[in-house]
């Protein structure tokens, strides 16, 4: 039997793994799940007039089936989606707004793009059905070893192409125009990654779908899920920042020493199992494998640097050409890729729980904007976006991995019962790509550790689970 399992982070990727081990591995086993800033990771919410609202990782795709499901199992609620408006800004104009007719909007885009917008939707929808595929090899106990294995098993060596070249490439090779990409795909990347159309093909499928899909968030915030799986799984929560790994072996088996520190000092704890679910990326951590031959080897790759300002105040519409601001009617602006705008993009947000009265407020009212940038805003950029404002709080985060450069996907497997998840996002990163990972990271656990092999990396899984049904 499996003794203690050691999970690093308690983000939505270390929860997600916590709760899934125990699924797999049965109720008795122990789970430490170590974390050094609070349960929730990136998913985390800022206060503004006693209300709260999320200050990143804001929406969930509709066909996110894991998030569904942990929602369901700890009896949180959907947060209801309020309506809203949105619109694409060139930094002079906006380039599309939408309007309240849903007909009318298809109308528009049509008008503009012709069939560029028909493709793209063809081509984001083969991509997810394919993609859905994953729910049924997990739900028969499949897993898989690297990340290429998954994507392989998905969509074959297409999927695996697709992390290695732009979104942009892959856009205008089935037909969708260079400036349906440079108005509307730039736009919706900038607002979900903060980054340029040049982010690989399947993160760009991945954001587009949220983009063109309906999306909804957990009642009460999005964090909720975290520290929810956390008490279904009786995990003990240590407050502690790892700084390494150190392998040792008993009666044959591998052995893991993980060593922290806390605030009553250093600490260590032996494991047969752990999974890291935080970037062991040299830029982001000083993390340190010793005793592993061959040796752990260093993860290439950097993160995009990311900031969220919160802002309470008045909008500046005639920034955005409308002098009158009961004219204004977003509520969501994004941004075309113009060197002179210093924002991705902008929503007016609501709070995390939202009361059946609830309401926005009126474009001349003060609202609590959310504002994603590169840079911290300046007293300036403020002035620019806010004709006058209460508070502003700020986020930084390196949250997004930097896509440029294509590059060999980070391993899942680290050592023998030694894993990493945070890989997962260099494919594409969302809550449930997360939570995918985390199922198959816990799945990969348990197939290695009791020797079932058919259920790793098989050949061929669509006709064999069609076979099983």
């Amino acid at each position: 039997p499996l003794s203690p399992a050691a999970v690093v982070g308690a983000g939505l990727g270390g929860s997600a793994t916590a709760y899934f081990l125990q699924q797999h591995f049965g109720p008795q086993v122990q789970l430490d799940v170590y974390e050094a800033a609070s349960v929730g990771g990136r998913l985390a919410t800022v206060t503004v007039n006693k209300q709260q609202y999320e200050s990143r990782g804001a929406s969930i795709h509709a066909l996110s089936l894991h998030m569904q499901d942990f929602v369901k199992i700890l009896g949180l609620k959907q947060r209801r989606e309020v309506a809203g408006k949105s619109a694409i800004f060139s930094g002079e104009h906006f380039v599309l707004e939408e309007t309240d007719w849903y007909l009318l909007n298809l109308f528009r885009l049509w008008w503009h793009y012709g069939i560029s917008f028909l493709r793209l939707q063809m081509w984001v929808e083969e991509v997810m059905e394919k993609f859905m595929r994953i729910y049924k090899y997990q739900a028969h106990g499949y897993a898989f070893s690297s990340l290429e294995e998954l994507l392989r098993s998905l969509g074959g060596e297409a999927f695996v192409n697709m992390t290695q070249r732009s979104v942009a490439e892959s856009l205008l090779e089935v037909g969708v125009t260079q400036r349906f990409v440079d108005d509307v795909i730039a736009a919706v990347l900038r607002s979900s990654y903060g980054q340029s159309v040049l982010v690989p093909a399947f993160a760009g499928a991945m954001s587009l779908a949220g983009a063109q899909g309906s999306t909804w968030a957990v009642e009460g915030g999005n964090k909720l899920v975290c520290s929810g799986l956390l008490k279904l799984t009786k995990a003990n929560v240590i407050s502690a920042r790892v700084t390494g790994i150190s392998l040792h072996s008993s009666e044959g088996r591998a052995l893991y020493q993980v060593h922290y520190e806390s605030t009553e000092g250093q600490g260590s704890a032996f494991y047969d199992l752990v999974v890291v679910t935080t970037p062991l990326h040299p830029s982001r951590t000083n993390f340190t494998f010793d005793n592993f031959d061959p040796p752990v080897a260093d993860l290439p790759g950097a993160f995009q640097p990311s900031v969220t300002s919160v802002v309470h105040g008045y909008l500046n519409s005639s920034y955005f050409g409308f002098p009158d601001p009961k004219l204004f009617p977003f509520t969501s602006i994004l941004t075309t890729d113009t060197p002179e705008l210093f924002f991705h993009a902008m929503d007016n947000i609501c709070p995390v729980n939202i009361s059946a009265a609830f309401r926005r407020k009126q474009p001349q009212e003060a609202a609590v904007w959310r504002v994603l940038s590169r840079q911290p805003l300046d007293k300036q950029q403020l002035k620019t976006l806010f004709r006058s404002y209460y508070s502003v709080q700020v986020t930084e985060w390196p949250t997004y991995p930097r896509y440029d450069a294509a590059r060999a996907l980070p391993p899942v497997v680290l050592h023998e019962s030694l894993f990493y998840l945070s890989g997962v996002e260099w494919v594409a990163s969302s809550m449930e790509m997360v939570a995918v990972a985390a199922k198959n990271v816990a799945l990969l656990a348990y197939n290695r550790w009791h020797q079932e092999l058919e259920k790793i990396d098989q050949k061929d899984l669509m006709h064999k689970v069609k076979t099983e049904l």
